[in-house]
C-alpha cells in the first residue's frame, strides 16, 4: 500500500504546476483525499480536500481562485492543478487517503516559486 505525491518543481511567480496523487495497492476512489503543505518551522495546513464521491470540494482561503482539485478513478489519481503560483505557496505539499481507521500519507513533494 502506497501513496505517492509528484509534479512538484521550481517555478516563476505566475506560473502553473499540476500535483498529482497516485494510490498504489488499494482504491483512491473510496477515500477522502486532501492536499496539505508544510513549510520549515510552520505546521503542516490543509489547502484542499475532496469527499469520497467527490461532491463536496475545499479549498483553503489562500489558494482559493487559484487551485482545483479532481479525481480521475481510471488512473487511480487525484490532481490539484495550482495556477498563478505566489512564492508564498513554496512548500513541500503532501497528499492524505483517509477512510473509517484508514490514513495513509504520501511522501511530498517539493513547490518552489521564485523569480
Amino acid at each position: 500500500v502506497q501513496l505517492q505525491a509528484s509534479g512538484g518543481g521550481s517555478v516563476q511567480p505566475g506560473e502553473s504546476l499540476r500535483l498529482s496523487c497516485t494510490a498504489y495497492g488499494f482504491t483512491l476512489g473510496n477515500f477522502a483525499i486532501g492536499w496539505f503543505r508544510q513549510v520549515p518551522g510552520k505546521e503542516r495546513e490543509i489547502i484542499s480536500c475532496i469527499s469520497v464521491g467527490d461532491d463536496i470540494k475545499y479549498y483553503a482561503d489562500s489558494v482559493k481562485g487559484r487551485v482545483s482539485i479532481s479525481r480521475d478513478t481510471a488512473k487511480n489519481t487525484v490532481s490539484l492543478q495550482m495556477n498563478s503560483l505566489k512564492p508564498e505557496d513554496t512548500a513541500v505539499y503532501y497528499c492524505n487517503a483517509k477512510w473509517a481507521s484508514r490514513n495513509y500519507w504520501g511522501q511530498g513533494t517539493q513547490v518552489t516559486v521564485s523569480s
